[in-house]
């Protein structure tokens, strides 16, 4: 499962012998699994904000199951920053990076018999295996096989399944932000998208919209509820969206400080919108804030920034310190911030459907040769970053609606 698959294959090759019987790519390796054919442009963690494009092996078919896609599209998460910033766990030079990605599928083992090549995809990313009790049960990000990773264990006392490109911590799986991607067990972890859907809205059903789905479905946003939403970027967007959808008669959407910008960009795509910039509270809290728009409280708060965003002063020297205990503000927010009875919802994983356009979100089109300097931007909030489709040599031409590509 490592991320550098060149390494991966020979293991894997030599530990099965000559009586192996993982299909692999013979145009990339030889039969002593030692590379001799195409390389691959990849984007690789090099250490905290440091990431770097490299050449690196085509991956191939090492299990069964085993689907390598060319990818079409790929893009920068919120929570890459995080492995930007190396604060996960077990991120190690060289690593690919990347949990959302879309392309077509060009090589299958024999056990993915629901796909064929050719067939366009969009890459999951969590990796279930489809066949354990937690998937059975349709807990899919709960897997109990694509992650051995013994030290997530013993910290949580269970693990979550693998993930594209988020560290050994789970599961160690190479990511999409690259030209292909392995994807084991394609059958469960690969969704195909219809022909009149384009790559630039397919792609996002990879996380930030099926999450953005899931937390609001989960937290149960009904009709004439009025829902406040803690951070103004992509999940947030879409968290906004999906409760309009789902009957909510307000929603306000909380930011500030240099994601500010996204508050208006946000409202720019729904007018409805409320915004609380929490700079301009004039030494109000967050909580005071809302109960003077809603006396009461909301019926429900969603939480879609992640806390490694310090807001206070005591918080973001913790971090620096190493002396972080936990990461509670703006939770503690949202509880005070809902009505007796209210749900506090914080994002997830994902399930559903529902008609939107996720083009409303994405500021920028770039190539895959950009990403270093995109994830420089990205991680400032510059340039009105918003969310990225990142070509590759692979892709087609935007697709009506879809941004030109530009460069930064």
């Amino acid at each position: 499962m490592a991320f550098t698959q060149a390494a991966n294959v020979v293991e894997r090759m030599i530990g099965h012998g000559d009586n192996a019987t993982v299909t692999t790519d013979v145009s990339n390796y030889n039969d002593h699994g030692m590379e001799t054919g195409e390389r691959i442009l990849a984007t690789t963690w090099q250490g905290k904000n440091n990431v770097k494009l490299v050449e690196m092996p085509k991956p191939s078919v090492i299990d069964p199951g085993d689907v390598v896609v060319r990818v079409t599209g790929s893009t920068i998460c919120g929570s890459d920053l995080h492995l930007y910033h190396g604060v996960i766990p077990q991120l190690e030079k060289g690593d690919v990076l990347g949990h959302e990605c879309c392309g077509i599928v060009e090589l299958v083992g024999p056990e993915a018999n629901r796909l064929e090549v050719g067939q366009r995809v969009v890459v999951s990313f969590p990796i279930a295996c489809g066949d354990c009790e937690n998937c059975r049960n349709q807990r899919f990000s709960q897997c109990e096989r694509t992650n051995e990773n013994t030290i997530e264990n013993a910290m949580y006392g269970k693990r979550t399944a693998g993930m594209f490109g988020y560290s050994h911590f789970t599961g160690g799986f190479a990511g999409g932000q690259a030209e292909y991607i392995r994807v084991p067990y394609g059958n469960i972890n690969l969704l195909p998208i219809p022909d009149d859907v384009p790559d630039e809205k397919a792609l996002y059903l990879s996380d930030v919209v099926a999450t953005s789905w899931h937390c609001v479905v989960d937290t149960g946003v009904k009709q004439g509820d009025v829902v406040g939403i803690w951070g103004a970027g992509p999940i947030g967007q879409m968290c906004a969206e999906f409760s309009f959808s789902h009957g909510a008669s307000r929603v306000i959407l909380i930011d500030g400080g240099d994601a500010s910008w996204r508050l208006e960009y946000v409202k720019g795509k729904l007018p409805k919108l409320e915004t609380i910039d929490f700079t301009n509270l004039a030494g109000k809290s967050v909580t005071a804030g809302i109960k003077e728009l809603v006396p009461g409280g909301l019926d429900v708060a969603l939480e879609c920034a992640a806390g490694e965003y310090a807001k206070g002063w005591a918080h973001y020297f913790e971090q620096m310190l190493g002396m972080e205990t936990d990461t509670s503000e703006l939770l503690n927010e949202m509880i005070t911030s809902v009505r007796s009875f209210g749900r506090v919802g914080v994002t997830g994983i994902y399930a559903g459907y529902n008609e939107i356009n996720p083009l409303n979100m994405v500021t920028h089109r770039l190539r895959l040769e950009d990403i270093e300097r995109v994830y420089e931007v990205f991680e400032r909030r510059d340039q009105g970053m918003q969310k990225v489709f990142l070509e590759t040599k692979h892709s087609g031409p935007p697709a009506k609606g879809s941004l030109e590509l530009s460069t930064l």
